[in-house]
Protein backbone atom coordinates (compact mmCIF):
# COMPACT_ATOMS: atom_id res chain seq x y z
CA UNK A 1 0.00 0.00 0.00
CA UNK A 2 1.14 3.54 -0.76
CA UNK A 3 0.34 6.88 0.87
CA UNK A 4 0.08 10.54 -0.03
CA UNK A 5 0.56 13.47 2.32
CA UNK A 6 -1.08 16.73 1.27
CA UNK A 7 1.47 19.44 2.09
CA UNK A 8 0.91 22.09 -0.59
CA UNK A 9 -1.46 24.39 1.30
CA UNK A 10 -0.69 28.01 2.18
CA UNK A 11 -1.41 27.45 5.88
CA UNK A 12 -2.91 30.91 6.36
CA UNK A 13 -4.41 29.94 9.74
CA UNK A 14 -0.94 29.15 11.05
CA UNK A 15 0.52 32.62 10.56
CA UNK A 16 3.04 34.04 11.44
CA UNK A 17 4.89 30.70 11.03
CA UNK A 18 3.71 30.32 7.45
CA UNK A 19 4.94 33.79 6.47
CA UNK A 20 8.40 32.24 6.23
CA UNK A 21 7.86 28.47 6.37
CA UNK A 22 5.49 25.81 5.00
CA UNK A 23 2.84 24.49 7.38
CA UNK A 24 4.22 20.96 6.93
CA UNK A 25 7.42 21.92 8.75
CA UNK A 26 5.73 23.37 11.86
CA UNK A 27 7.30 21.72 14.89
CA UNK A 28 5.48 19.67 17.55
CA UNK A 29 7.84 18.43 20.28
CA UNK A 30 10.97 18.60 18.10
CA UNK A 31 9.41 16.87 15.08
CA UNK A 32 7.76 18.52 12.08
CA UNK A 33 4.18 17.70 11.12
CA UNK A 34 5.54 16.16 7.93
CA UNK A 35 7.96 13.87 9.77
CA UNK A 36 5.22 12.82 12.19
CA UNK A 37 2.90 11.83 9.35
CA UNK A 38 5.64 10.00 7.45
CA UNK A 39 6.29 8.01 10.64
CA UNK A 40 2.54 7.55 11.17
CA UNK A 41 2.24 5.91 7.75
CA UNK A 42 5.24 3.73 8.57
CA UNK A 43 3.31 2.33 11.54
CA UNK A 44 1.03 0.70 8.94
CA UNK A 45 4.00 -0.46 6.83
CA UNK A 46 3.51 2.32 4.30
CA UNK A 47 6.99 3.36 3.17
CA UNK A 48 6.20 4.53 -0.38
CA UNK A 49 4.86 8.06 -0.04
CA UNK A 50 4.18 10.99 -2.33
CA UNK A 51 4.15 14.53 -0.94
CA UNK A 52 2.74 17.46 -2.89
CA UNK A 53 4.40 20.85 -2.45
CA UNK A 54 3.67 24.49 -3.30
CA UNK A 55 4.17 27.01 -0.46
CA UNK A 56 7.92 27.21 0.34
CA UNK A 57 8.32 23.98 -1.63
CA UNK A 58 12.12 24.17 -1.49
CA UNK A 59 12.10 23.97 2.31
CA UNK A 60 10.03 20.78 2.27
CA UNK A 61 12.19 19.20 -0.43
CA UNK A 62 15.37 20.08 1.48
CA UNK A 63 13.98 18.64 4.73
CA UNK A 64 13.09 15.37 3.01
CA UNK A 65 16.50 15.10 1.33
CA UNK A 66 18.48 16.01 4.46
CA UNK A 67 16.61 13.42 6.53
CA UNK A 68 16.61 10.75 3.81
CA UNK A 69 12.83 10.65 3.90
CA UNK A 70 12.91 9.64 7.59
CA UNK A 71 13.33 6.09 6.35
CA UNK A 72 10.62 6.20 3.66
CA UNK A 73 10.82 6.42 -0.12
CA UNK A 74 9.31 9.87 -0.76
CA UNK A 75 8.40 11.22 -4.19
CA UNK A 76 7.61 14.92 -4.69
CA UNK A 77 4.57 16.10 -6.66
CA UNK A 78 5.48 19.66 -7.60
CA UNK A 79 2.61 22.18 -7.58
CA UNK A 80 4.90 25.22 -7.43
CA UNK A 81 3.16 26.89 -10.39
CA UNK A 82 -0.36 26.55 -8.99
CA UNK A 83 -1.77 24.84 -5.92
CA UNK A 84 -4.37 22.29 -7.04
CA UNK A 85 -6.28 21.72 -3.76
CA UNK A 86 -6.94 18.24 -2.42
CA UNK A 87 -8.64 16.75 -5.48
CA UNK A 88 -6.43 18.31 -8.10
CA UNK A 89 -3.36 17.42 -6.10
CA UNK A 90 -4.43 13.79 -5.86
CA UNK A 91 -5.24 13.62 -9.57
CA UNK A 92 -1.80 14.95 -10.51
CA UNK A 93 -0.22 12.27 -8.30
CA UNK A 94 -2.33 9.57 -9.96
CA UNK A 95 0.45 8.05 -12.10
CA UNK A 96 2.40 7.25 -8.93
CA UNK A 97 -0.56 5.82 -6.99
CA UNK A 98 -2.46 3.88 -9.68
CA UNK A 99 -0.49 0.67 -9.19
CA UNK A 100 -1.56 0.47 -5.53
CA UNK A 101 -4.99 -1.19 -5.27
CA UNK A 102 -5.76 1.06 -2.33
CA UNK A 103 -3.85 3.92 -0.73
CA UNK A 104 -4.00 6.36 2.17
CA UNK A 105 -4.45 10.11 1.66
CA UNK A 106 -3.80 12.38 4.66
CA UNK A 107 -3.56 16.10 5.37
CA UNK A 108 -0.15 17.08 6.75
CA UNK A 109 -1.66 19.18 9.55
CA UNK A 110 -3.56 16.25 11.11
CA UNK A 111 -2.17 14.34 14.08
CA UNK A 112 -3.97 11.26 15.39
CA UNK A 113 -3.40 7.83 16.91
CA UNK A 114 -6.18 6.27 14.83
CA UNK A 115 -5.20 2.66 14.07
CA UNK A 116 -4.67 2.84 10.32
CA UNK A 117 -4.72 -0.93 9.97
CA UNK A 118 -8.31 -1.02 11.27
CA UNK A 119 -9.29 1.72 8.82
CA UNK A 120 -7.63 0.06 5.84
CA UNK A 121 -9.01 -3.38 6.75
CA UNK A 122 -12.52 -1.96 7.02
CA UNK A 123 -12.11 -0.25 3.66
CA UNK A 124 -11.01 -3.48 1.99
CA UNK A 125 -13.82 -5.50 3.59
CA UNK A 126 -16.46 -3.04 2.37
CA UNK A 127 -14.93 -2.81 -1.12
CA UNK A 128 -15.73 0.92 -1.11
CA UNK A 129 -14.47 3.51 -3.54
CA UNK A 130 -13.37 5.52 -0.50
CA UNK A 131 -13.54 5.31 3.28
CA UNK A 132 -13.44 8.56 5.24
CA UNK A 133 -12.18 8.78 8.82
CA UNK A 134 -14.68 10.80 10.88
CA UNK A 135 -15.44 11.73 14.49
CA UNK A 136 -18.32 13.22 16.47
CA UNK A 137 -16.42 16.42 17.30
CA UNK A 138 -18.04 19.83 16.79
CA UNK A 139 -17.18 21.80 13.65
CA UNK A 140 -19.01 23.99 11.14
CA UNK A 141 -18.80 21.63 8.16
CA UNK A 142 -19.97 18.04 8.17
CA UNK A 143 -20.33 15.09 5.86
CA UNK A 144 -23.78 13.49 6.03
CA UNK A 145 -24.20 9.69 6.17
CA UNK A 146 -27.16 7.30 6.19
CA UNK A 147 -27.87 4.36 8.53
CA UNK A 148 -25.40 2.20 6.59
CA UNK A 149 -22.57 4.69 6.95
CA UNK A 150 -22.77 5.68 3.29
CA UNK A 151 -22.01 9.24 2.23
CA UNK A 152 -25.15 11.15 1.28
CA UNK A 153 -24.21 14.83 1.43
CA UNK A 154 -22.51 17.77 3.11
CA UNK A 155 -23.65 20.55 5.42
CA UNK A 156 -22.26 23.90 6.59
CA UNK A 157 -23.99 24.71 9.87
CA UNK A 158 -22.70 28.30 9.86
CA UNK A 159 -24.04 29.32 6.45
CA UNK A 160 -26.91 26.83 6.25
CA UNK A 161 -25.63 25.50 2.93
CA UNK A 162 -26.45 21.84 2.30
CA UNK A 163 -25.70 19.54 -0.62
CA UNK A 164 -27.50 16.20 -0.86
CA UNK A 165 -26.28 13.57 -3.30
CA UNK A 166 -28.22 10.55 -2.06
CA UNK A 167 -31.59 10.66 -0.30
CA UNK A 168 -32.08 8.93 3.04
CA UNK A 169 -34.70 8.78 5.80
CA UNK A 170 -32.18 10.19 8.27
CA UNK A 171 -28.82 11.93 7.93
CA UNK A 172 -26.06 11.63 10.51
CA UNK A 173 -23.50 14.40 10.48
CA UNK A 174 -19.86 13.53 11.12
CA UNK A 175 -16.74 15.69 11.18
CA UNK A 176 -14.16 14.62 8.60
CA UNK A 177 -10.67 13.95 9.93
CA UNK A 178 -8.68 14.62 6.76
CA UNK A 179 -7.75 10.94 6.39
CA UNK A 180 -9.03 8.84 3.50
CA UNK A 181 -8.43 5.33 2.21
CA UNK A 182 -9.20 5.14 -1.49
CA UNK A 183 -9.42 2.50 -4.19
CA UNK A 184 -7.29 3.27 -7.24
CA UNK A 185 -10.58 3.19 -9.17
CA UNK A 186 -10.95 6.80 -8.06
CA UNK A 187 -8.76 7.83 -10.99
CA UNK A 188 -11.16 6.18 -13.45
CA UNK A 189 -14.28 7.91 -12.13
CA UNK A 190 -12.97 11.32 -11.03
CA UNK A 191 -14.15 13.71 -13.77
CA UNK A 192 -13.01 17.08 -12.39
CA UNK A 193 -10.07 18.90 -13.94
CA UNK A 194 -7.51 21.42 -12.70
CA UNK A 195 -7.98 22.85 -9.21
CA UNK A 196 -10.73 21.19 -7.14
CA UNK A 197 -11.56 19.69 -3.75
CA UNK A 198 -12.07 16.04 -2.84
CA UNK A 199 -15.33 17.15 -1.22
CA UNK A 200 -16.65 17.96 -4.70
CA UNK A 201 -15.41 14.62 -6.01
CA UNK A 202 -17.14 12.66 -3.26
CA UNK A 203 -20.41 14.55 -3.55
CA UNK A 204 -20.46 14.06 -7.32
CA UNK A 205 -19.94 10.29 -6.93
CA UNK A 206 -21.94 9.49 -3.78
CA UNK A 207 -25.14 8.68 -5.70
CA UNK A 208 -23.49 5.95 -7.78
CA UNK A 209 -20.46 4.83 -5.75
CA UNK A 210 -20.08 3.47 -2.22
CA UNK A 211 -18.24 5.96 -0.02
CA UNK A 212 -18.24 4.90 3.62
CA UNK A 213 -17.32 6.45 6.96
CA UNK A 214 -15.12 5.03 9.70
CA UNK A 215 -15.75 6.58 13.11
CA UNK A 216 -12.70 6.92 15.36
CA UNK A 217 -14.12 9.29 17.98
CA UNK A 218 -12.23 7.37 20.67
CA UNK A 219 -8.84 8.27 19.14
CA UNK A 220 -6.55 11.17 19.90
CA UNK A 221 -7.01 13.75 17.16
CA UNK A 222 -6.03 17.34 16.48
CA UNK A 223 -6.07 19.65 13.48
CA UNK A 224 -2.84 21.61 13.89
CA UNK A 225 -4.18 24.57 11.94
CA UNK A 226 -3.65 27.47 14.33
CA UNK A 227 -0.69 28.59 16.49
CA UNK A 228 -2.53 27.74 19.72
CA UNK A 229 -3.15 24.20 18.49
CA UNK A 230 0.63 23.58 18.50
CA UNK A 231 0.63 23.73 22.31
CA UNK A 232 -2.33 21.37 22.54
CA UNK A 233 -0.70 19.00 20.06
CA UNK A 234 2.44 18.92 22.22
CA UNK A 235 0.33 17.80 25.17
CA UNK A 236 -1.26 15.00 23.12
CA UNK A 237 1.73 13.75 21.12
CA UNK A 238 5.18 13.27 22.68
Amino acid sequence: MKGMILAAGLGTRLKPWTDKHPKALAIVNSKSLLQRNVEYLQQNNIYDVIVNVHHFADQIINAIEENKGWGSNIIISDETDVVLETGGGLKKAGPYLKDSKSFVLINCDILTDLDLSKLTNYHNQQDSLATLAVTNRKTSRYFLFNDNGELCGWRNTTTGEERISKSADSYYQKAFSGIHVLSNRIFDVMQQQGKFSMVDVYLSLAATETIKCFDHSESKFIDVGKPESILKAEELFA
